[in-house]
């Protein structure tokens, strides 16, 4: 990245008072800025308070469009062969408790012969880290150099990795201050921060999972709203063809939480089994991904083909071969791919210690509370509080019940698996306020996907989804 022209910029003092006093950002001063933070040119007080002003005062589409830009354009670019254009796909989510899709997702669309560079991050609080959950097996390597990664592209189709410290490092260095300045839920850097990765990754569609509810960043549907049109519009003006998804996350995703768990899940996922929210998103998102690069007609027929991949053993796979290709042993690739489930136990280890809890009534599960468990779970060992601590695996949690199922007293509803520290009677408590119980009759859950946010001028809805008269934008996404 050229140094910008010094005599286009004004001074970073006046800068930071411009935005704190809710003035527009001009490109190149916006420019200006976001080299100074790659170069070492701002103090740290000086890039927090910018990032302060910024949340309390936001960004116009312009300038949050130019800031994603100049953060993408900081660092390295990725280059792809001419022939893969259309197919470079990505998918991110905000995050999530048991939110392992892009392990089953990658692999399914690689099947259907897309290139998906995915490049994922670590867990911090109580959201997981896809690089976590892939780290639980032996030999993982999340380190992979540009050309390692077009050469696994080329073999596989897909590869999941981590951020290589010349990709994007204006991220590197705002994402970590923004932790410490309480500027984590900033609109405008939640979306240059996503999409600047996504634009140096050269994908030419990409599928966003933007969560709602109470583990969710977003706690309301309307905020996650406002963020996933702020995604959209922004990753479609970088040229991006962007469509977002919006899914609940109040209880977790699947049936099971934690690293080496969720891996066990995410094979289920991949031999077409497994809780049935899990292949929905994964098949939905999927199939908007093919419809988006012009490989189906419709997000319906697009989660058909995913579908397909699935059931057929092709997803799983390539997720095999992508094992192989980031550094596990063939051994243990196809024992964890193919064994039985105590067979795959064997290659993941496991705790040394499992509990059931009880339920403490009869009634009908309204709900399982994901956050109250992800917490217990981070107390356990398997999240961390700071950047870089080690975490256990292993620990998790498996859900014996699903919402809208009728529960005796006494049948076991979860299933923690710890090390050390033991579960305390105060985690158990705490566990147990998770599952509400109701004296309702037994019902079919809503499905996690909500609404989805199009890019403006696109086709509509029923287009989309390849179903016509259907009522709701819900049960349109059911049906896909």
């Amino acid at each position: 990245m050229d140094q910008p022209d010094p005599g286009t910029g004004s001074s970073f003092p006046a800068l930071i008072r411009k935005k704190r006093d809710g003035e527009k950002l001009l490109d190149e001063e916006i420019r200006h800025f976001v080299w100074a933070v790659t170069r070492g040119g701002l103090q740290e007080g000086q890039m927090g308070a910018m990032l302060m002003a910024i949340r309390l005062r936001g960004m116009d589409p312009d300038e949050t469009l130019t800031l994603t830009r100049e953060m993408a354009l900081s660092g390295r670019v990725l280059e792809w062969p001419d022939s893969w254009q259309r197919l470079l796909v990505d998918k991110h989510s905000t995050g999530g408790v048991g939110d392992k899709v892009s392990l089953p997702l990658a692999p399914a669309l690689a099947a259907c012969g897309c290139k998906v560079p995915m490049i994922s991050g670590r867990g911090l609080g109580h959201t997981g880290g896809t690089l976590d959950k892939l780290e639980s097996v032996l030999g993982f390597n999340v380190s992979q150099s540009p050309k390692q990664m077009r050469s696994i592209l080329e073999q596989v189709g897909c590869c999941i990795v981590g951020q290589s410290e010349d990709l994007v490092p204006a991220d590197k260095v705002l994402y970590g201050l923004r932790d410490v300045t309480a500027t984590v839920d900033s609109l405008p850097l939640i979306t240059a921060s996503i999409l600047s990765k996504k634009a140096a990754e050269k994908v030419s569609a990409l599928v966003l999972d933007v969560k709602f509810g109470s583990a969710a960043l977003y706690t309301s549907l309307d905020s996650a709203r406002t963020l996933a049109q702020s995604l959209v519009s922004v990753g479609n003006r970088l040229g991006i063809c962007t469509v977002a998804m919006l899914s609940r996350m109040d209880g977790p995703l699947g049936q099971r939480i934690g690293h080496s768990l969720e891996v066990l899940e995410a094979l289920q996922c991949l031999e077409g089994r497994g809780p049935a929210d899990l292949h929905h998103l994964v098949t939905t998102l999927g199939g908007s991904v093919l419809w988006q690069c012009g490989e189906a007609g419709s997000v319906g027929q697009g989660a058909a083909r995913i579908a397909a991949t699935l059931a057929d053993g092709s997803a799983l796979g390539k997720f095999q071969a992508m094992l192989q290709a980031q550094g596990v042993e063939a051994g243990v690739a196809q024992a964890l791919c193919t064994g039985t489930e105590e067979q795959r136990y064997q290659v993941l280890g496991r705790t040394r210690a499992q509990e059931e809890l009880p339920t403490a009534q009869d009634g009908t599960v309204q709900r399982v509370e994901a956050l109250p468990i992800a917490q217990v779970l981070h107390e356990l060992g398997a999240g961390r509080t700071q950047k870089g601590q080690p975490i256990n695996h292993h620990v998790g949690a498996e859900l014996l019940v699903m919402v809208g199922q009728r529960v005796a007293k006494g049948s076991p509803w979860v299933r923690i698996h710890y090390d050390t520290p033991e579960l305390s009677n105060d985690q158990r408590r705490t566990l147990q306020g998770a599952l509400v119980l109701a004296g309702s009759e037994p019902f079919t859950p809503s499905c996690k996907v909500a609404e989805i946010i199009l890019p403006q001028g696109s086709r509509s809805l029923e287009e989309l989804t390849g179903e016509q008269g259907l009522e709701s934008s819900q049960a349109l996404l059911c049906s896909a």
